[in-house]
């Protein structure tokens, strides 16, 4: 699906009375995890155990 069709896709399923707010926060929402899934494949995501020592760390300062 090229980005087009997608961001076509993605505000066709949002309510009819959505705001461009609304617009805006889904594109951007479908971006972030477009971003994040080109990311990963290309090796630059972090490993789940990375993520639990760091999220340990956060929650017991």
């Amino acid at each position: 699906m090229t980005t087009k069709e997608t961001a076509i896709h993605t505000i066709e399923e949002l309510p009819e009375d959505a705001t461009w707010d609304d617009v805006q926060e889904r594109i951007n929402f479908v971006v972030g995890v477009r971003k994040g899934f080109r990311e990963l494949d290309e090796g630059k995501g972090i490993p789940h155990d990375r993520v639990r020592e760091e999220f340990a760390q956060w929650l017991t300062d």
